[in-house]
This record gives C-alpha cells, sequence and structure tokens, in this order.
C-alpha cells in the first residue's frame, strides 16, 4: 500500500472576504474529490483571505498510480485561471516507510 500526500499553497484572485474565500476555494475541492476520488482538504491559511493550503491524500496499491493521481490533481489546480498555485509539496510513504 502506497500513501501520497500533496500540498498546494495558492493566492486566490480578487478575494475580499473569508466568505469570498470559502466560494472560491469550495468548488475546487468538491471538484478534486469527484474527479479524482481523493481526500481534500483547505488546511491552512484558514485565517488569511487570499491564500489557502489545500491538502490531497490518496491512497493505492501502486507507487505510480500515487503520483499519477497527484500530477493530475496538481495541473488541474495551476490551470485554474482565478488563482495563481505558489507551491507544491509531496510525499510519498510505502511499505518500507
Amino acid at each position: 500500500m502506497f500513501v501520497g500526500t500533496l500540498e498546494l499553497d495558492v493566492l486566490l484572485g480578487d478575494v475580499r472576504s473569508l466568505k469570498q474565500k470559502r466560494s472560491a476555494v469550495r468548488p475546487i475541492v468538491a471538484e478534486l474529490r469527484r474527479r479524482y476520488e481523493v481526500a481534500v482538504a483547505e488546511a491552512g491559511h484558514l485565517d488569511l483571505h487570499r491564500r489557502s493550503l489545500l491538502g490531497v491524500a490518496v491512497v493505492a496499491a501502486d507507487a505510480s498510480h500515487v503520483r499519477d493521481v497527484l500530477d493530475e490533481c496538481e495541473r488541474f489546480v495551476a490551470a485554474r485561471p482565478e488563482i495563481e498555485l505558489l507551491s507544491a509539496h509531496r510525499r510519498l510513504l510505502g511499505p518500507d516507510d
């Protein structure tokens, strides 16, 4: 079994309140869950209205599948025109870890 995590630090566009931030982040989180069948949550920068840290996790029997899913999730977020992807950090844990 392999577990992969991805932390995506994003800068939101024209957002002026935490309410607007929620309405911008919620559809991204929902689409990641639906499209890639991953666990995802807003995991940081909760009190900042223009920044968000999204955490994505995936579990699979094959390490290459975990990498592929995390790559697709990163590309999906980076392609969103309303946000800027500032950084992406990943971790992969396998049976020997």
